[in-house]
Order: structure tokens, then sequence, then C-alpha cells
């Protein structure tokens, strides 16, 4: 692995493709199950799995999508329509989501909070595996990760969390980098090397 030329390359172009720059194609069933096998390849201590996955295809993302709308207008009925086509479409800017819950709960040995960033660890691990199948991916949360009153709609468990949602696609946008932070501005060094 020192010596891996294209994991470091890849390491030092990997970005996220905006949700609204996804389209079709996405991956197949049989790709998504490959691309599943290598998220769940991440730090878990105790091999306890503290997340799981829902995958959401098809016209579900359509009906997630009018749930959303539905409920948003139920808490703030004034929304204007642009907002209303935001959350119509909420589900639906790519051919692909998957909501990574996270399962932690309190363990005899191990931290839930241990088991909350093994949640976060596959939500990254899945950005990476759907580009290393050639897909586009974005890791978002926004309202519907956060408001339990819609996350029946979603298959998601009273005493859950939802880490994220993985949106997976493919583009034609080229990559443009952001800004990173400076490692002066992040990193403290303790002791001689």
């Amino acid at each position: 692995m020192k010596d891996n030329i294209t994991l470091l390359d890849y390491l030092k172009v990997r970005r996220s493709t905006p949700a609204l720059q996804l389209a079709e194609p996405g991956p197949d069933r049989a790709e998504l199950e490959d691309i599943l096998r290598l998220t769940v390849r991440v730090p878990d201590h105790g091999k306890l799995a503290p997340w799981r996955f829902i995958v959401y295809r098809g016209e579900e993302r359509e009906r997630l999508g009018e749930a959303a709308l539905k409920l948003s207008l139920q808490k703030t009925p004034d929304i204007g329509a642009d907002q209303q086509e935001v959350e119509r479409t909420r589900f639906t800017r790519a051919p692909v989501v998957v909501a990574v819950v996270s399962t932690a709960a309190p363990h005899a040995k191990i931290p839930e909070w241990e088991q909350i960033m093994s949640a976060g660890a596959v939500c990254l691990n899945m950005l990476m595996a759907a580009n290393a199948y050639g897909y586009a991916a974005n890791w978002l949360s926004e309202w519907v990760s956060f408001d339990e009153d819609i996350w029946p709609e979603l298959g998601v468990k009273s005493g859950e969390k939802i880490a994220g949602f993985i949106h997976i696609g493919s583009t034609t946008f080229p990559p443009i980098e952001r800004p990173r932070p400076e490692l002066a501005d992040v990193v403290t060094w303790v002791g001689e090397a």
C-alpha cells in the first residue's frame, strides 16, 4: 500500500460532486451491492456493525419527495414555489440515494461515540467506493436527517439516527477544487520526530 500511486493520486483529488450535478445512470443493483461490500470495510470496534443502509431507487424517491413536501408545508405553510420544488425533488437529484442509519447504542465495552464515528466512516467509504466504480457521489444530511417526523416515511426506526444520505449517479461536470484547511491551522505537533 505504501507505493499505491493510484490510491495516492485519487486521495489528492477526491471531491464530492454536488447533488444537483448528478444524473443517470446510477449503479445497478449488482454494482450497488459491490459498492456496499466495500463500504462496510471500516473501523468497527467490537464488530458491532452499528449502522445499516436503506437504498432508495426508482419511483420511491418521488414518493419520499412528496412526503418531504407535505411535511414542509405542514410546518411552514407559506414556503414559496421554489422551495416546494426543492422538497419535491429532494430524493430525485441522483438515481440512487442511500440512507446511512446509525444504530449506535449503549454497550458494555464499546463507547457509543466510537459506534457513531464508524457510521461516519461508512459514509466516506461509500463515497470512495462509488468513485471507484466510476460514479460521482455526495454525502448530504439536510433537515430530513434530523426531523424525526419524516423518519417513518424513510424507514428509520425509533432510537436510530441518520448519519447522512449518499447520493450516487453520473456527472458530466468537471470536479472543481474547493479551499482546504492549511495544516498549520488544524495540526498540533507534540514531541520530536
